[in-house]
């Protein structure tokens, strides 16, 4: 797996840049490198997502930090590791620095050593070829550009930038989502995640007080953008003449269907950046602390490498416990509907709300040998309402088959917020459906 910090439709457009045929010269440059470095790299990583072989390594973090002379062999030459001093070498001391943050976080907030969780050490590399505009995460190491000095500074610049590079090689030894379509969006917004963790958590800001912003400080001068992506309002980040409009969407309903960029990975990742940022606001404090947590539990879950939205957002619920219904309702802002009510965000289908907006699971059990009609509601201020928030948050209904009806065995029907009715044979039930509905019709 080989992640990019820029996306390639962004190096496209500097490669088509009229306005200045240095600018243009190095967006075809960048461009070629990576296309490259697909052909270059004839052994694929390991494959790595789960459980891995034990290995043995340093029980301190350990890390080095190489050079590549802007030339395009990796590693290329070690120049500071751990616990030595400062180099004289902005890039170089600017990697140090976000390795250490990094890594710091995943060690002291989720009890993770290294990307891999068995303390692996880390290897990066800073003056990669010339004029390159991008930063990656190759499958073993980390490596970064030093920009063009026109469009672009120094890609260790800012810290989230590495931490973002980081966090892709946690997601490779966890989740391991693939890169295309919605997975990959995952992946790269799990990326934007950790990396505003690991700044707020350096600046000790509070959700509430952050800019949300990645990758500030990459831009130089003159370049009309704030940064490169916008986690509270994506689309936003910049608007320029020569890199043209943040074309990021922070809503479902303007999903882009494209094969460019593995399937708009770094466009379509605005979505659950939003819902991550509307999670730590609403639950206010250090993001690290709550919302990361959820999210990182979510990430080292189980989850396959093709989950997509629908499939995260239900794990981050599962991960949530009393705050799950925040977490909802941030999904549902952004059009992904996990099912879980606690939370006026989220929208509810006929029958899924009592009186004065209380939320109400209604279950009626039909057929059987005797024929009879079983009805039973479950209103939000229960005290068994917890147990169905937590079968809720398992359960897919768009992935539920009903199947054919079979002979003397009962029929359901379910009514859910924030789904249409729900007919389903007994058979068809999976167990969290039959939980649910044994949960509502028990009226002992």
């Amino acid at each position: 797996m080989s992640c990019h910090f820029v996306p390639p439709y962004l190096l496209a457009r500097l490669a088509s840049a009229h306005v200045d045929a240095n600018i243009a010269r190095c967006g075809h440059q960048t461009l070629a490198v990576d296309e490259g470095l697909r052909h270059r790299r004839l052994s694929p990583p390991p494959v790595t997502a789960g459980p891995a072989e034990p290995e043995t390594f340093a029980e301190d973090d350990a890390w080095t930090v190489h050079t590549a002379d802007n030339g395009p062999d990796l590693p290329g030459r070690p120049v500071r590791s751990a616990g030595e001093p400062p180099s004289g070498d902005a890039a170089v001391d600017e990697a140090y620095a976000g390795l250490e943050a990094s890594l710091s976080l995943f060690r002291e907030v989720f009890g993770r050593s290294s990307y891999d969780g068995r303390g692996a050490p880390v290897v990066t590399t800073v003056h990669y070829e010339k004029n390159y505009d991008n930063a990656f995460w190759d499958g073993r190491q980390l490596v970064f550009g030093d920009g063009d000095g026109r469009i672009f500074d120094r890609f260790t610049k800012p810290v989230d930038v590495l931490a973002h590079e980081f966090a892709h090689g946690v997601t490779q030894y966890t989740s391991g989502f693939t890169y295309q379509g919605q997975s990959g969006a995952l992946n790269e917004s799990v990326s934007d995640v950790f990396a505003a963790c690991v700044r707020q958590r350096m600046l000790g800001q509070r959700a509430e007080e952050a800019d949300w912003l990645i990758g500030q400080g990459l831009f130089l001068p003159g370049v009309h953008g704030r940064a490169l992506r916008s986690m509270a309002r994506p689309g936003t980040a910049y608007d320029d003449d020569v890199l043209g409009k943040d074309p990021q969407v922070g809503d479902m309903a303007d999903y882009v269907e494209t094969r460019e960029d593995n399937g708009g990975v770094h466009v379509n990742s605005g979505i659950p950046n939003r819902a991550f940022h509307l999670t730590a606001t609403g639950i206010g404090g250090p993001s690290w602390e709550v919302a990361g947590r959820i999210w990182y539990d979510a990430l080292t879950s189980g989850l396959g490498p093709d989950t997509d939205f629908a499939g995260f957002a239900r794990a981050t619920v599962d991960a949530a416990g009393d705050r799950a219904g925040v977490v909802a309702d941030a999904w549902s802002e952004v059009g992904v509907h996990v099912g879980v009510p606690a939370g006026a965000g989220v929208p509810q289908a006929p029958g899924g709300t009592g009186a004065a907006g209380v939320e109400v699971v209604e279950v009626t059990r039909s057929g059987g040998f005797a024929g009879r009609t079983v009805h039973a509601t479950l209103a939000g201020d229960d005290p068994r309402y917890t147990q169905v928030q937590a079968l809720l948050a398992r359960v897919d209904v768009t992935a539920v088959s009903a199947g054919p009806p079979q002979p003397d065995r009962f029929v359901y029907l379910f009514n859910l917020p924030g789904h249409d009715p729900l007919e389903l044979p007994e058979q068809a039930l999976t167990p969290e459906l039959s939980a649910l509905a044994s949960l509502v019709l028990d009226r002992d």
